[in-house]
Parts: C-alpha cells; sequence; structure tokens
C-alpha cells in the first residue's frame, strides 16, 4: 500500500514538472508577432526572438539566480553583465525582460510607452487594494478611468511653483515643521536614544491631509497613529519581491501575510471614510470653490456617473499614502547627514544665508537658492535607488530589436543606472557635490 500511494505521489510529482517545464519552454521560445506597417493595403507582420537569457529550471524558472542576491535589482545587473543590458528572465512561469540602459529605458517608456501600460498581477497589489490592483493610480493598468483620475488630480497634485496650489503647500510644510520642532523639544532628552521616525511619518502624514483635506491630526491620535504605521509597511510592502508573487501556489505558506495585509488596507480606509469623507461629504456645495483635494474629488462624485465612490476612497488613500515616500526619504537624507556631519554643515550655512540667520522661514520658493541641499536630496534619490513598479507588455511588440510577447513584465533596473561607471563618478561614493559640480 505504501508503494502504490509513493508510486502515485512520484507519477504526480514528475507529471508537475513536466508539464510546467512545458510551459516554461514554450514561454522562452514563444516569438513577438510584430505589425510593421501596411503595404497595399495588406499588413506586414514580422515574428522576433525574445531577447536572451539563462535557461530556466523546472517551476522556479529563474528565481534562484535572484534569489542570490539581498537586492534583486543588484542582481540584475549581474546577470546583465554576462546577457547585456537587455536580457529575459522566466520567473515562475512569467517571462520578464530585464531593462539595464538609460537609452533602452527610454525606448520603453516614451517611445514605446503605449505598449507597456500595465501592472504585474501580482496577489498582494490586489490585497492591499479591496480586492483589486486598479483601485490603485500606481498598480492600476493603463485606462480611462486612470486617465480621468489623472485629470482630477494633476491640478492639486502637480503645482506650478507659481500657482496658489504651491504657496499653499509651502504654507502648510512650513507650519507643520514648527509643530513637528515643538514636539521634538518637548520629547528629546539630551544624550537618550530617540526614535524619530514614527514622528516625521506623522508630520508628513498631516502636511499631506492639511493639503488634500484641510484635516490635521495630533501626534497622539491613537487612530491616526495606526493608520500612519499600516501606510508605511504598506509602502516597504510594495517594494518588496516576493516567492509567491510569481508562484500563486504558495499562497497557502502566505495566509497570514496576506491577512496582515488586508487588515493595514481595510484599518486605513475605515479612518478615510469615517474621518474625512463622511465628514465632508454631507456639507459639500458644488457651486462654491474648490477648497482642496477632497472637494474636487467629492464633486465629481456628483458630477460624473463614471465616477464612484470607491474611486474617490482610493484616490484620497493613495495620494494621503504618499507621506510614507516623503517621509522615508527625510529619514534617509538625515542618515547620510549624520554619517558625514561636514554635508549637515553645508546644509545649515545654506539655510542660515537664505534665511537670514533665521529671520524667517525657508519655503519651497527658496529651493532654487538652496542648491546644496537641493543636490543632497538628488543624491539620497540616487544613492537609495527605490525599486520602480514593473511594467507589463500589454500586447506583443519590440524593443532593441526583441521581441517582447505580451504578459512579459519589464523591469527598469534603476539600481544598475545610479550606481553605473557608466553614468558616474565614482558611483558608490555619498557626493551631493555631483549634481552642481561643473562640468568641462
Amino acid at each position: 500500500m505504501f508503494f502504490m500511494i509513493l508510486h502515485s505521489f512520484v507519477g504526480v510529482a514528475l507529471t508537475v514538472i513536466i508539464v510546467s517545464y512545458a510551459f516554461i519552454l514554450f514561454g522562452c521560445k514563444r516569438k513577438a508577432t510584430i505589425k510593421f506597417g501596411i503595404s497595399n493595403s495588406e499588413q506586414i507582420y514580422h515574428r522576433l526572438h525574445q531577447a536572451p537569457g539563462p535557461h530556466p529550471w523546472p517551476i522556479i524558472g529563474n528565481l534562484d539566480i535572484v534569489g542570490r542576491f539581498k537586492n534583486p535589482f543588484e542582481g540584475f545587473g549581474a546577470v546583465g553583465k554576462q546577457y547585456g543590458d537587455i536580457y529575459t528572465l522566466t520567473l515562475g512561469q512569467t517571462r520578464c525582460l530585464i531593462v539595464n540602459n538609460l537609452e533602452i529605458i527610454r525606448e520603453v517608456l516614451n517611445k514605446n510607452g503605449k505598449f507597456f501600460g500595465g501592472r504585474p498581477d501580482f496577489l498582494r497589489y490586489h490585497k492591499l487594494f479591496g480586492g483589486d490592483r486598479n483601485n490603485s493610480l500606481a498598480l492600476c493598468d493603463w485606462s480611462m478611468l486612470q486617465q480621468k483620475r489623472r485629470n482630477l488630480a494633476r491640478r492639486h497634485c502637480s503645482p506650478r511653483e507659481s500657482s496658489s496650489y504651491f504657496t499653499k503647500m509651502s504654507r502648510i510644510g512650513g507650519e507643520e515643521i514648527k509643530h513637528l520642532m515643538e514636539k521634538l523639544e518637548k520629547t528629546i532628552m539630551p544624550g537618550e536614544p530617540f526614535n524619530i521616525k514614527p514622528l516625521i511619518l506623522k508630520a508628513c502624514a498631516n502636511m499631506f491631509s492639511q493639503y488634500m483635506c484641510s484635516l490635521r491630526f495630533n501626534y497622539e491620535d491613537t487612530e491616526f497613529q495606526q493608520i500612519v504605521q499600516f501606510f508605511d509597511e504598506i509602502f516597504w510592502e510594495i517594494n518588496q519581491g516576493y516567492p509567491l508573487d510569481f508562484l500563486p501556489w504558495l499562497l497557502p505558506f502566505y495566509k497570514n501575510h496576506t491577512k496582515k495585509i488586508c487588515d493595514w488596507s481595510t484599518t486605513i480606509r475605515k479612518f478615510i471614510l469615517d474621518r474625512v469623507i463622511n465628514q465632508r461629504e454631507s456639507n459639500i456645495d458644488i457651486d462654491e470653490p474648490d477648497n482642496d483635494f477632497t472637494d474636487v474629488l467629492l464633486k465629481s462624485l456628483r458630477e460624473d456617473k463614471n465616477v464612484s465612490r470607491n474611486t474617490i476612497i482610493f484616490m484620497l488613500e493613495d495620494f494621503i499614502g504618499g507621506h510614507s515616500a516623503v517621509g522615508n526619504l527625510v529619514m534617509l537624507c538625515l542618515a547620510y547627514i549624520a554619517k558625514d556631519p561636514v554635508i549637515g554643515k553645508n546644509i545649515q550655512n545654506e539655510v542660515d544665508f537664505v534665511s537670514n540667520n533665521g529671520q524667517r522661514s525657508i519655503e519651497l520658493h527658496d529651493m532654487n537658492e538652496m542648491p546644496y541641499t537641493m543636490a543632497t536630496i538628488f543624491e539620497v534619490l540616487r544613492y537609495s535607488s527605490s525599486p520602480i513598479v514593473p511594467h507589463v507588455a500589454t500586447e506583443d511588440t519590440q524593443i532593441s530589436g526583441y521581441g517582447v510577447t505580451s504578459g512579459s513584465i519589464v523591469f527598469i533596473n534603476n539600481y544598475e543606472l545610479n550606481m553605473s561607471h557608466k553614468y558616474w563618478t565614482n558611483p558608490n561614493n555619498f557626493e551631493p557635490e555631483r549634481f552642481f559640480r561643473r562640468k568641462d
């Protein structure tokens, strides 16, 4: 009996391995069918081979290669030394195109951007946004709804420097910094360690909520503290990679993790409904000028039948959640300043000069007068190389003469871009001066 069960198990396992490997090999060998033009009223099609890449294993594909590196994008760069600036990997059964070159990245995002309007269909992304990643602005496929959401957000979220929105943003930031400094003065004890990150994140969250919703929350508000923490968890979650993303049959092993993800997003959504939308919705006046981004969203809900309640909830969640990226950037800046006091001294000298030794507050309009401070921020962005959410080919297309099949995930390796000797002098050194050093 035992041997019969063992024999059956081995047979099933071998079948799974063989079938999965057949799918993987089919994906590797498949050519992309590209329409190149029209001749004599007939469409001309060419079939192009995919870019080269390492041979995949059954079931896992090339996940073993990515798993060798702490930073997957560093691994992408290492593999690129053998296969070049553009190559393919198979992660699970998913074909992936890795791009390590600035010119090719421009070809993907600019020249052929219309063919790469999709985003990965990772289960985690669905869990984060109410069961459908298309509720998110950053993780959704391109669509008319996405276009509408961008149009709604453009004026408030990408204001011109000369606009009243930019001035409002500057004022709110300055006022919140005062609250932050007052809290720090009351809390920090000389010589004692202090975890500053929660306060930084709460200050950033208040800047966003005041600008977007005209609401400021007390730092001691426990519900506010919780959603700030959950937003930070989600920020890091999106920037992580898991075997589950490419091997969905591993879901039972991630049950607790996916439940935790759902709890984060549900709690945030409830907070936005209870503390923002429900309090404002009943008082909205269509004829009054927009006071903030929340007014824009609530008015669009009444005026546009294609805008749903879910649309505005998820948009507010997305934009308010942007504070996590800013807060973590601030933390990185502080870390590099702490490592090199000279950087901090140079920034302080710039602040003293622009503010007339503290006679006035620094504003966003002062950015052009603070080149070293801005260069430090740019260098932090370069040095940290935060991952870019991958794109997905929505149809067969080509990049640099290689075929890219529909459904292929495209990884833009900005780590290689930011740390390459091809583009930077001493890329492993943290040098803000590189951004205003005069070129010969």
